[in-house]
């Protein structure tokens, strides 16, 4: 800063020159250090001077210009604010009264890098199990169309992207050490030169969430699978997906993917997902079935080779194998490989058959019914239709309906409402197989419960109805 009294038509320059010392204050933080130079020395060499900005009362600093002035120029040597020396620092810890004795002999002296920007860096708060996991040179895939929350993906969970926000500046410091990095037996003070390439007063938070499934079946049955001759060119009329296709769409890691294409069902078909219509893959196992009763087969030991060479004029080799892996368990005994078939899921697929058509059916009929139309030998079970259908016990005659779990809302506050929304009260029993799998990880069926529902008694029975006033 430069004041100077007179006419305020004095230019900044021309007080200098009249008064060159005694009105000249250097700004805050740059060297008092003046070099003076003769006009006759090469241009090469010649310094720069202040140059100011004139006010009113007063004439700012602006920047520095090679100007000569009264036959002198001064060179000013702005020393490079890394060159801290150990004296300066023990100063500092001086005039901060703190010991250094309590302080490692390591000290950074922090600038800024000429490049400098802000935006250039993003931060995110990982766990150790991704940590290590990138460590061994695996990769974080950020998944979401522009109308979905962006998730991040590992190879076999999902996490939640969330921006907290830090009353710290948070610098990013290249080669900085930590303490763990350092010398502890270190004596002599060592300055350690860093530049700050950025900084960020927030970061993305990851929390574990459940994967975002409910797309995928969506996208399949845009074009199912009946049969290698109803295909035709229906192939190439409709949209058809192999793995990466549904990995840019489907908000869930490859794992998780992988096992939810096996829970719909999903077949590989020439290097695209299919799945297979119902009616279809019912027809498959009808085939299965009956051969296992006409070959007095035990159904948990079904040989896979005898049943394709039985079934192949029938339907594709392919298409058996996968009816026998989704109904059944793979094993091997004396090198020859068997299924054992599972009764519950064949019980539970031909209670979808059946009531598929039905908008209700009377609970004891359709009872009789599907016993007589399961293979003989296994046995019908109410407990077997949970999350499939549901139960009205209440109602006279009993009566049960199809309500699949995958038809239900994704979301957890939706799917309540959804539920409140066909029965007003629900027994935990009845409720617990539609909500189950929003249950996240280390938390329960009541925990989910506690916070979505309100809990009453009637008659020593436990019921649950919505917390919010359903519309």
């Amino acid at each position: 800063m430069v004041t100077h009294s007179g006419n305020s038509g004095t230019s900044p320059i021309q007080s200098f020159q009249e008064h060159p010392l005694r009105h000249f204050r250097f700004p805050p933080g740059h060297s008092r250090e003046i070099t003076w130079l003769r006009d006759g020395d090469p241009p090469a060499v010649l310094p720069r001077v202040p140059v100011f900005r004139s006010c009113r009362r007063s004439t700012a600093f602006t920047g520095w210009d090679s100007v000569s002035i009264s036959g002198l120029t001064p060179r000013r040597r702005i020393r490079d604010p890394m060159d801290r020396t150990r004296e300066e620092v023990a100063a500092t810890l001086q005039i901060a009264k703190l010991n250094a004795e309590d302080f490692r002999s390591t000290v950074h002296c922090l600038t800024f890098n000429r490049a400098f920007n802000s935006g250039d860096y993003s931060l995110m708060e990982l766990d150790d199990a991704l940590c290590k996991e990138i460590e061994a040179g695996g990769s974080l895939v950020i998944r979401g169309e522009k109308s979905d929350h962006a998730v991040l993906c590992s190879e076999s969970k999902t996490y939640d992207l969330k921006i907290a926000d830090t009353s710290n500046l948070l610098l990013f410091i290249p080669g900085c050490k930590t303490p763990d990095q350092l010398l502890a037996d270190q004596q002599e003070v060592n300055v350690v030169r860093c530049e700050i390439a950025g900084f960020s007063n927030h970061y993305w938070e990851l929390r574990r969430c459940r994967p975002k499934l409910k797309k995928l079946k969506k996208l399949l049955m845009e074009n199912t699978y009946d049969g290698p001759e109803n295909q035709g060119n229906r192939d190439n009329d409709t949209s058809l997906y192999t793995t990466e296709d549904l990995l840019n769409q489907i908000q869930a890691s490859n794992e998780e993917l992988s096992e939810h294409l096996k829970v719909i069902h999903a077949c590989n078909i020439k290097g695209f997902w299919r799945i297979l219509d119902f009616d279809y893959e019912m027809k498959i196992l009808n085939h299965v079935t009956q051969l296992v009763d006409s070959e007095s087969w035990s159904f948990s030991k079904v040989p896979l080779n005898e049943c394709l060479q039985e079934l192949r004029p029938l339907e594709p080799e392919e298409m058996i194998e996968h009816c026998l892996n989704c109904y059944g368990k793979k094993f091997k005994e004396d090198d020859v490989i068997y299924f054992a078939l599972n009764e519950d899921k064949i019980c539970r697929a031909t209670a979808q058959m059946l009531l598929q058509n039905a908008v209700k059916f009377n609970l004891a009929e359709f009872q009789e019914v599907w016993q007589q139309s399961v293979p003989e030998g296994m046995t019908t079970r109410t407990d077997q239709l949970k999350g499939l259908a549901l139960v009205d016990r209440t109602s006279r005659p009993e009566t049960v309906c199809l309500l699949k779990t995958e038809d239900l809302p994704e979301d957890t506050q939706e799917r309540f409402n959804s539920l409140f929304t066909m029965r007003e009260k629900w027994m935990e029993a009845d409720i617990a197989p539609y909500i189950k799998d929003l249950c996240g990880e280390k938390q329960t069926i009541g925990a989910l419960l506690t916070k979505y529902a309100r809990c009453s008694v009637q008659n020593g029975i436990k019921l649950y109805n919505s917390r919010r006033p359903i519309s």
